[in-house]
């Protein structure tokens, strides 16, 4: 490299150093702090930074601030989580490009091993909101919350500061690698995450085409046919932890990844609903599939799930008024 080159790189460090220590602190703190609040906003490389140009005796700041951020957007996703409840996880899992199996796996995780997914929720994409909503829709004190959370946040960001600081030298190849090929390499980081993007993407609508065929019954009508005597079995495929907060009358919980419940040969002419708490009625509908191929052709998905019929339970004492 020449030494003009060099001179170059080493004022690039200096000014980011500097930035760092200027600012350093308020800039870690934002940044983790729009992270963790779900933005697509990635804190882990800003941390590696600080970590690299600190060196070991400058990470107390950055620690301290980062955690503090963590701390602060956890709670808030903790009491909205059980003010919001099951509510709030659809609306998360909206955002992410795996909206059918988002709150499936994350309620499965939390419900396997408990608070403890708090200390390593960060390091699992989208899992950190999820975890902290869980905590609190699960009811947990929020002084064990605030106590695993703290622990997790400090692994968490205590794992970015140490590989900063451990590839210290590393820094140097990089900033170099930018200098050098830095609108290349950006383009092409973009156009392969581009691609993962549209590949998850159409993969989803190639699932939720097979899914169309499907019926569809809304609440009204669910509703109607109770009224007419018209019994259905219902089924609800939501996680234990939300179907223990409420269900529809009558439902039978069924674990979307257990065999087949089983049910009375009679039933094979029966009307049945399936439920859940996931955008386009994804989990449902893939219950319902199987059924349907197990010789229940009388079988729905209910459209809106869950939230749907306590949105219509809502409203009926307005409507009565």
């Amino acid at each position: 490299m020449s030494r003009a080159r060099r001179g170059e790189l080493e004022d690039s460090m200096q000014d980011i150093q500097l930035l760092l220590e200027q600012y350093g602190g308020w800039l870690v703190f934002a940044n983790v702090l729009v992270e963790q609040a779900g933005l697509p906003v990635p804190a882990y490389p800003m941390l590696i930074a600080a970590g690299a140009l600190g060196g070991a005796g400058g990470w107390a700041v950055p620690w301290l601030a980062a955690t503090a951020a963590c701390l602060l957007a956890d709670t808030l996703w903790y009491v909205a989580g059980r003010r919001y409840g099951s509510r709030l996880l659809g609306v998360i899992c909206k955002m992410s490009l795996s909206q059918d199996s988002c709150i499936r796996q994350t309620q499965r995780l939390y419900l396997r091993i408990g608070v403890r997914a708090l200390l390593v929720c960060k390091f699992l994409p989208g899992a950190g909101a999820l975890s902290t909503v869980m905590a609190g829709l699960t009811g947990t004190a929020y002084r064990r919350f605030l106590l695993y959370d703290l622990v997790g946040s400090l692994i968490w960001v205590g794992s970015a500061l140490l590989l900063g600081g451990l590839f210290h030298n590393v820094v140097n190849d990089v900033l170099e690698i930018l200098g050098t090929y830095g609108a290349m390499g950006l383009g092409v980081l973009a156009a392969v995450l581009a691609l993962y993007i549209l590949a998850r993407f159409l993969r989803r609508r190639i699932l939720l085409r097979s899914l169309r065929v499907i019926p569809r019954l809304s609440v009204d009508e669910l509703m109607q046919w109770r009224q007419d005597g018209r019994s259905p079995l219902v089924f609800d495929v939501r996680p234990e932890a939300v179907r223990d907060e409420q269900r529809i009358p009558g439902a039978i919980a069924v674990d979307l990844k257990a065999p087949l419940p089983e049910l009375d040969p009679n039933a094979l002419e029966s009307d049945i609903v399936v439920y859940c708490a996931c955008p386009n009625e994804v989990s449902a509908a893939l219950l319902a599939s199987r059924l349907r191929a197990a010789g229940y052709p009388n079988t729905w998905a209910l459209r809106g799930g869950y939230e749907a019929w306590a949105e219509h339970k809502r409203a009926a004492p307005a409507q009565g008024a």
